[in-house]
């Protein structure tokens, strides 16, 4: 069958968008006959859609769902940025997929002051995916007998948990009680992948090994929200999920003062009154200028989950006079969830840009590549946070949105 005779099929409600893949046995022409279908039901041309490296017999049953083509975002780089980390360790040109004018140029320039002043020094303090099953007991001493169950079968379980992935580990369990509910928040080491299905599928063998072998527990799902996946919380801020990782740097007062025309007190002043005050009177869980800015736009250049944006871009930037009377800055990122296989990892252009950081695939050691792209990551959102403080005293954030992403429009 040809794409143009599953159109039709299509156009008489013969078959649904969905079966196309089944009815052409070919994912390409299925997504060639969907987006001739809407072209014609829509009165639209989509050429641009339609143009893309993308190869959907790879992405079939592993991406996405009903393509009808691809979607492209602009991709710079900014760099070199010298990172000094436990994995990463040199000059790195970090792409950024961004429709934000000035942000590029933002990362930038910070890279350029960071790498100047002899780069970031980034570490992970903490690795582990979770997710947690909710169970539900007749009542709360139930709840509370069942925690004291867990505890005591943890071997038990962590051979079950194991046993469907030769590069999972569970870690601990983090057990909550609300009443007769009880969360056990599995933490779990995921390799190079971010993990989030793997710890999904252990978390259901684990559930179902529990219901058989402790009666007086019922799931009630295997995400029950504790985990805390693609919401802001204080779980993730405090317990971390993914990678928790620092980035540091120091600045010399006299490079700032020559290059800048700005102290390390004055950078000083407004972190302490945009980030930690003005974060805390609005209650925000991102004590930071613009996290999210420098996060997303990794994600998307490298195949992360986009929508992990929300708990990744927690943290907080400090900053200080040292006792050089020189400026250190670091960030904290406690949630940080990235990996380098699985996912959109695989993606043409997504594998090209983890290439570039020199993290594409499994690492060696298992696990490696990963924490090198957190360490990446963290070292080019400090440079993104740097960059800003300075930015903001100097009253330019304007300005450079204005020449750089109005392009001199009114």
């Amino acid at each position: 069958m040809e794409p143009e005779d599953a159109v039709k099929m299509l156009e008489e409600g013969k078959v649904k968008m969905h079966e196309l893949e089944g009815l052409l046995k070919d994912p390409n022409a299925a997504t060639r006959a969907r987006r001739l279908f809407l072209e014609r039901r829509l009165g639209v041309k989509l050429n641009a859609i339609g143009s893309t490296v993308i190869d959907f017999n790879q992405v079939y049953g592993r991406n996405t769902e009903n393509t009808i083509g691809a979607v492209q975002v602009p991709l710079g780089v900014a760099g070199p940025l010298l990172v000094k980390g436990v994995y990463a360790n040199g000059l790195y040109y970090v792409p950024l997929a961004t429709t934000e004018g000035a942000l590029v140029a933002s990362v930038n320039r910070g890279a350029k002051v960071i790498t100047e002043n002899g780069g970031a020094r980034s570490i992970v303090v903490k690795d582990g995916m979770a997710r947690a099953p909710l169970f539900k007991l007749p009542t709360a001493t139930d709840a509370v007998n069942f925690i004291n169950w867990v505890n005591a079968n943890i071997s038990k379980i962590k051979e079950i948990a194991e046993s469907g992935s030769r590069h999972l580990r569970l870690k601990e369990i983090q057990p909550f009680v609300a009443g007769n509910n009880a969360w056990l928040r599995l933490v779990f080491s995921t390799g190079d992948a971010m993990g989030m299905n793997m710890v999904t599928i252990a978390s259901e063998r684990i559930a179902q090994w529990i219901e058989v072998n402790y009666p007086k527990a019922r799931l009630v799902t295997v995400s029950g929200n504790m985990c805390v996946d693609k919401k802001p919380n204080a779980v993730n801020l405090l317990l971390g999920r993914g990678k928790t990782v620092i980035s540091e740097t120091v600045i010399s007062r006299s490079y700032l003062v020559n290059r800048f025309n700005v102290t390390p007190e004055e950078v000083v002043d407004v972190n302490v009154r945009k980030n930690l005050l003005g974060s805390a009177y609005a209650h925000s869980y991102g004590f930071n200028a613009h996290f999210a800015n420098i996060v997303a736009a990794v994600f998307i250049a490298t195949g992360q989950d986009v929508a992990q944006v929300v708990e990744s871009s927690m943290g907080m930037t400090w900053a200080e006079v040292n006792n050089d009377g020189d400026l250190y800055v670091s960030v904290t990122l406690p949630s940080l969830e990235v990996g380098t296989v699985g996912g959109g990892t695989g993606l043409p252009t997504q594998r090209e840009a983890l290439q570039m950081l020199g993290v594409q695939g499994g690492g060696d050691p298992p696990g490696s590549n990963a924490l090198k792209l957190a360490e990446i990551i963290a070292a080019t959102v400090l440079a993104g946070e740097l960059n800003l403080l300075i930015a903001q005293h100097r009253r330019e954030l304007g300005k450079a949105h204005e020449r750089l992403g109005r392009a001199g429009r009114t």
